[in-house]
């Protein structure tokens, strides 16, 4: 295998075959292909793309750099969803228990925070004690007790993904539809699923900002889940408004709370039921009777309690939270609230603390805002649009210059 030969060839605007992307594949996660010549395939694979079969091959070939999760012939059906990213986005935390109580078994794989968009295990490491990290053997012993595992990615499951990711991440290739469907659909396969749906945002809160690019990555998405074996599905999600009525890590979980007690959002509980829907065997009604007899919210409980979490702590995260300024935004005017961006929205809530700038910055866990009004609701001047949850009245006062440039009262 000659690599300059492979990037020339793609570089040019031909078609890698399933063996040649195997093969690159294979020799970069064995550390044979240094990251300079892995960085330039990358960058030709960015402006020349890729057809719908060199998607798959990339995307089998990092599925199967490591290990795949594997479950008896007589397991439950598996399900998962993945999300593209967007402000406010806590559907897992709602969505995992649900499904668990529909008999099926959600053995879910998440990230962390990415620029403005907020990660589900940055949310659920603000419950104290909760271990998101755990070994293969201990998702195998953890799935069939609780019926849904939420955890990070382990050290042999898609190894060229972390590889792969991480370079792209420093040269400029990370918005390419081929390179993030493989990245997303290898670790969502390497979970042994029967069903995914996958939940792709466009918007100004969103990686994809038109409803276009939101469908060429569905697109990408499904028919790689279908070549490789899994029913997918799509939900086009706008993400203009941010989802519910917070954003930050502990806030989230306590409107997931609310959510998971039937008592949560409209927008949110309607999102995470559409979802269910996808790959469930229930119908909506049925679903939403989950929600709110009692039974999502004790199997996210005992999920909690089985992953190291206190659950004691969930009603009480807005006391192991607390922060020392809560600042209230106020309306200036009377009107309707026609747009309350959520791309400036989720800039004005990383600068408070709740997201990362670079790998290695830490999240604060309290900093966010919540009672968020929604777009086409009125409002009279001095009403309180969100609150804000600040360590300063200094860093308080400038998330709301910031927030403030997309509010607009019509």
């Amino acid at each position: 295998m000659h690599i300059p030969s492979l990037i020339e060839q793609k570089r040019d605007g031909s078609e890698l075959s399933a063996d040649q992307i195997r093969d690159i594949i294979t020799a970069y996660t064995r550390g044979d292909v240094p990251d300079y010549q892995m960085s330039a395939l990358a960058m030709a694979i960015y402006f020349r793309g890729m057809s719908g079969a060199e998607t798959a091959s990339l995307t089998d070939a990092m599925l199967h750099s490591g290990g795949v999760l594997q479950w008896p012939a007589d397991a439950p059906m598996r399900v998962d969803k993945h999300s593209t990213g967007g402000i406010g986005d806590k559907t897992s935390l709602v969505l995992a228990p649900l499904l668990a109580c529909d008999g099926v078994w959600v053995p879910m794989i998440s990230g962390r925070g990415l620029g403005i968009t907020g990660g589900t295990l940055d949310k659920l490491e603000s419950i104290p004690g909760f271990r998101t990290q755990l070994s293969e053997s201990e998702i195998y012993k953890t799935l069939p007790i609780t019926g849904c595992v939420m955890v990070g990615q382990t050290a042999n499951l898609c190894p060229a993904d972390k590889k792969l990711y991480a370079l792209r991440d420093v040269t400029g290739t990370v918005q390419s539809i081929p390179l993030i469907t493989a990245s997303i659909m290898c670790k969502k396969l390497a979970e042994g699923l029967n069903r995914l749906i996958l939940d792709v945002k466009y918007g100004s809160g969103a990686f994809m900002k038109t409803h276009e690019q939101a469908h060429e990555l569905a697109q990408s998405m499904v028919t790689v889940g279908r070549a490789l074996g899994v029913r997918s599905s799509v939900r086009l999600s706008p993400m203009d408004e941010a989802t519910g009525e917070s954003a930050g890590n502990a806030l989230e979980v306590m409107e997931c709370v609310r959510c998971l007690k039937g008592q949560g959002p409209k927008d949110l509980e309607d999102i995470v039921l559409d979802l269910a829907c996808a790959v469930s065997i229930s119908s909506r009604a049925e679903l939403a009777g989950m929600l709110r007899d009692g039974r999502a919210w004790a199997k996210f409980q005992h999920m909690v309690e089985v992953q190291g979490g206190k659950a004691e702590s969930l009603e009480r995260l807005h006391l192991i939270h607390a922060v020392s300024v809560i600042h209230e935004m106020k309306a200036p005017q009377s009107g309707v609230l026609k747009r309350l961006d959520a791309g400036t929205l989720g800039r004005a809530v990383l600068g408070l603390g709740a997201g990362r700038a670079k790998a290695s910055d830490p999240v604060d866990p309290a900093v966010g805002v919540d009672q968020m009004c929604k777009v086409g609701q009125e409002v009279r001047a001095g009403d309180v649009l969100l609150r804000i949850h600040a360590r300063s009245q200094a860093a308080a006062e400038q998330a709301e210059r910031e927030i403030a440039e997309g509010v607009e009262i019509v």
